[in-house]
């Protein structure tokens, strides 16, 4: 296995044989395995061991061995403790994605501060499965089926080219221990769902799937290097007028609601915002379309982008025509909807839908970002209460602040959106009509 793990590493050129390699090591199987490999290619190797603090004293153990295990092969060792339970609940992240976060945020840290060429991690060919069929469920692009990359920035990933069995018999045939996560045997994450229970079910209808699977992505992943390049080739045509895209020259193009996708992409436009924008393109023009740091202008002959003015106010007005079901695309997606009372009308308990009484509404009603001073009554309270204490109390982050998005009737907060409604305009005994607020989304880069 190490002659084809050296080849693998040269023909992807991942490595060179000076500067250090940062080894994520956490002591399982893999891990311990390209640690050990990359020493007996002669590559000066560090290992990093990241302790999530998630499985109690199987957590002690794992720093424990990993420290061990490097100074058995005489590498210098570097470990870091993590509160990852309270960095995913300030974030609003899952676990995984939380230790995700944690993990390579430091490891590139350490590249910096060690002056390493690569910081080098364990996934193999079996991962990289697994990837294409998450990914496959999803819903997913042809960059989701091309696996996961040998090289993403400074990341390498030398075992790629090898199975988790191939591994293993490996580790057996030199005698090296290593130690087994316990949560790797659950089912309760979408990964191990399809390593324990998909997968064996589709080596049933053939025992080489997983090879199967590794040969498509290989060849999805060619497929898309001569799509990136004539998607690039597109954007050199149809934006070398800088921030004016022809729509008659867009639509000569093959597939020219994809092409536009990946221009607007860079932008920080979702999927479902550029189809939107493609969907104007044979209506009138006037329309606009946003994302977190553009509007897009639908001209007569061109989009047009701009770059939002950081300095503005970044208010939006909704009149009382406007209150239709369609989606509003703004820099968040909003739809309103006005309804009567019935003896069959629900209020489905949703921080992401609001109801509010028509009667008590003055339009137009408007979106803005909050300010020091604004106030409001929160849902079920009496008294007034400061947005800033409302914030401090709900453990808001700078980010989540800046992210915040009021509607206002007038001067008045009726709903910190997706958050809390204004107790002065709920529903009572005397409502006679209803505006129903649905919020969807933040416009954020996919």
């Amino acid at each position: 296995m190490r002659n084809i793990v050296r080849a693998y590493i040269e023909k992807q050129q991942l490595l060179s044989g000076d500067k250090p390699v940062l080894v994520g090591l956490s002591g399982g199987a893999d891990s311990v395995a390209l640690l050990a490999l990359l020493v007996q290619l002669d590559y000066p190797c560090m290992a990093l061991h990241c302790n999530f603090h998630l499985r109690g004293d199987e957590s002690v153990r794992d720093e424990q061995f990993a420290e061990d295990m490097a100074c058995s092969l005489q590498v210098p060792f570097h470990k870091i403790d993590f509160d990852t339970v309270a960095y995913a609940a300030e974030h609003h992240l899952s676990i995984e994605m939380a230790a995700r976060e944690l993990r390579y945020s430091w490891f590139e840290e350490m590249r910096q501060r060690l002056g390493a060429q690569a910081i080098a991690v364990a996934h193999h060919r079996d991962d990289s499965v697994e990837t294409v069929l998450m990914n496959l469920v999803r819903g997913t692009g042809i960059r989701g089926l091309g696996g996961i990359r040998p090289k993403n920035g400074h990341v390498v990933r030398p075992l790629l080219t090898v199975s988790r069995s191939e591994i293993l018999d490996w580790l057996e045939e030199q005698q090296l221990p290593y130690v087994t996560d316990s949560t790797n045997l659950s089912d309760a994450y979408t990964r191990n769902f399809i390593r324990l229970r998909v997968l064996p079910l589709l080596e049933e209808l053939n025992p080489s799937v997983k090879s199967a699977i590794a040969r498509t992505a290989d060849h999805l992943a060619e497929t898309e290097t001569i799509y990136l390049h004539e998607v690039e080739k597109a954007r050199k045509e149809l934006m070398k007028e800088g921030n004016r895209i022809p729509i008659a020259r867009l639509l000569r193009y093959p597939s020219p609601a994809t092409i536009l996708y990946e221009l607007l992409k860079p932008y920080g436009f979702s999927r479902q915002v550029a189809d939107d924008v493609f969907r104007s393109l044979e209506r009138e023009s006037g329309k606009m379309f946003y994302s977190l740091g553009f509007c897009l202008l639908k001209d007569r002959e061109y989009l047009l982008l701009e770059p939002k003015d950081q300095g503005e106010t970044m208010e939006y007005t909704f009149t009382a025509e406007d209150i239709m079901e369609d989606i509003w695309h703004g820099p968040i997606e909003l739809s309103f909807f006005k309804s009567v009372i019935t003896t069959d009308f629900s209020i489905r308990k949703d921080k992401h839908i609001a109801y509010f009484d028509y009667d008590k509404l003055s339009f137009p009603l408007t979106l803005r970002k909050w300010k020091e001073g604004d106030w409001f009554i929160p849902f079920g309270m009496k008294g007034r209460k400061k947005l800033s204490d409302y914030f401090s109390d709900h453990k808001f982050s700078r980010m989540d602040k800046e992210r915040t998005w009021l509607l206002c009737s007038g001067e008045n907060i009726i709903w910190i959106v997706g958050e809390r409604s204004d107790n002065r305009f709920c529903l009572d005994k005397t409502t006679k009509s209803v505006l129903i607020v649905n919020f969807f989304s933040t416009k954020m880069t996919e």
